[in-house]
């Protein structure tokens, strides 16, 4: 699920953050877990069950930016001949979810979560995903253990996954990690990170696909205005992708021979879409000569420059088609690809983010030991894609409407200001109403008038920007 990166500082009564509270309040966002859920949740984070498969000595460590205590992955680079062996540890949260229980039923309900700038709202009580069910260092886990062989190219050779206890011994974020490694300093299992990093991203552009290194923007509140920053991701956020990606292409080729399973599929996007996205980049002053290629663009990008970012951003447009796809008893579907991807691929890694990753990693387990999947699971399996997009529109609707607030805050003082834009959209049936992309600051708003020139920079005056209201709206100069 594609989704901004913003975050907000400053305190709850601030304009801004009270209008992401209002925000949380319209869209019916839980503030709390009910009573029976959390008492469940207190009861399983005690006494989970427990795999028999003990991999403690394995020493994996995590990748997450630093205030995460919600940790899904853990990992550990070795070499293994001429290539190199993944292991990869997900968060087992099926050890601690009853089926049909009280804590089943509100992540069946929440289905992912939600990220607010200011705040984000869990798929599990705290007890579990900060606590019992998260591979914090130094702690005992259960998991699902990934085992994945890579010949000297980064090719798949082998793979397995199994339920195994394990033990994280170091919890690493992505400045540290990209210091250890560029000054020489890394042990090998992350010094590997590298290695096995730049051989998948080598193969990802051999078969096509595209990573969107998206910045994290942060807006910061001085004197009652608002400023934007950009934390541009670093060469190891993309390397610790690649690990991601191969473990969620992994499980969709083995729920494919198994012949049931859930992917994560996306259809190539529509002209349209890519004709909107050449014009913001015109907006944006990027070159994007037609024979260059989407993907071929996205690779020149530095996301350290600001228009870079900010096209990175809108090319998140492309990804929304994306949808659940879950197949059974060897009937495989029309669509098995995810384009982005070019490849099969399934979502496995973050279950105690989002709900689907559950249901396929109890697949991939099933698939891998020959067994039948649980009964659980199949009986929960077809109305998956439904509730999986229906949580991704909710999700959907709070990164547009907390964008909408952020980008209104920052201008909420400079209605009446000219700027340079480019409109890059106007409706076509009501062409007196457009989308305008600003120069600097890198927004996009609402622009209304006449003969609006599509894909043309102009002037244009701000005419609205309330916080309150989540509304931007610009004219013609």
């Amino acid at each position: 699920m594609p989704r901004r990166h913003i975050r907000v500082t400053g305190a709850p009564e601030a304009p801004l953050r009270a209008a992401l509270a209002a925000l949380r309040a319209e869209l019916g966002v839980p503030e709390s877990f009910p009573p029976a859920v959390l008492a469940e949740a207190d009861r399983a984070a005690a006494s989970p069950a427990l795999p028999e498969f003990d991999a403690t000595d394995i020493p994996f460590f995590t990748i997450d930016p630093p205030a995460s205590t919600d940790l899904d992955q853990a990992l550990h680079l070795s070499r293994q001949g001429t290539g190199y062996r993944v292991r990869y540890a997900i968060a087992d949260v099926a050890a601690f979810v009853a089926p049909g229980g009280a804590l089943d039923a509100e992540a069946h309900r929440r289905v992912n979560t939600l990220y607010f700038p200011d705040e984000r709202v869990p798929l599990h009580p705290l007890p579990l995903s900060e606590g019992a069910a998260s591979l914090l260092p130094d702690q005992v886990r259960p998991a699902a253990l990934w085992t994945i062989d890579l010949d000297a190219d980064g090719r798949t050779l082998a793979a397995d996954v199994r339920r195994a206890l394990v033990r994280s011994r170091a919890k690493l974020d992505y400045e540290g990690v990209q210091k250890q490694i560029d000054d020489g300093t890394a042990e090998e299992p992350l010094a590997l990170l590298k290695t096995v990093g730049q051989l998948r991203e080598q193969l990802e552009v051999e078969r096509g696909g595209i990573s969107l290194n998206v910045p994290e923007q942060e807006i910061v509140e001085h004197d009652h205005t608002y400023e934007p920053t950009y934390r541009a991701p670093l060469p190891a956020d993309s390397w610790n992708a690649q690990i991601s990606l191969l473990t969620g292409m992994t499980a969709a080729d083995l729920m494919l021979s198994y012949g049931t399973g859930v992917l994560r599929t996306l259809p190539a996007a529509p002209d349209g879409a890519v004709g909107r996205l050449r014009r913001t980049a015109h907006a944006l002053h990027i070159d994007w000569p037609h024979h260059v290629s989407y993907a071929a663009l996205i690779r020149s990008l530095d996301p350290h420059q600001p228009h870079h970012a900010a096209f990175l951003q809108e090319c998140t447009t492309l990804l929304r088609g994306a949808g659940y796809t879950v197949f059974r008893d060897g009937k495989l579907p029309d669509i098995t690809t995810h384009a982005a991807v070019a490849a099969p691929y399934a979502h496995c890694t973050a279950p105690l983010r989002r709900l689907a990753d559950r249901y396929a990693s109890e697949l991939c387990l099933a698939a891998a030991a020959d067994q039948a999947p649980p009964g659980w699971v199949l009986a929960a399996l077809d109305a998956l894609p439904t509730e999986m997009r229906d949580g991704s529109r909710r999700a959907g609707a709070v990164e547009r409407a907390c964008v909408d607030i952020v980008e209104a805050a920052l201008l909420k003082d400079r209605v009446g200001d000219l700027f340079d834009g480019c409109v890059v959209d106007v409706e076509e049936h009501q062409p007196t109403l457009g989308t305008v992309q600003l120069e600097s600051p890198a927004v996009i708003g609402r622009i209304e008038g006449d003969r609006l020139p599509l894909g043309e920079r102009l002037r244009v005056r701000l005419t609205q920007a309330d916080p309150a209201t989540a509304k931007v709206r610009f004219a013609p100069a």
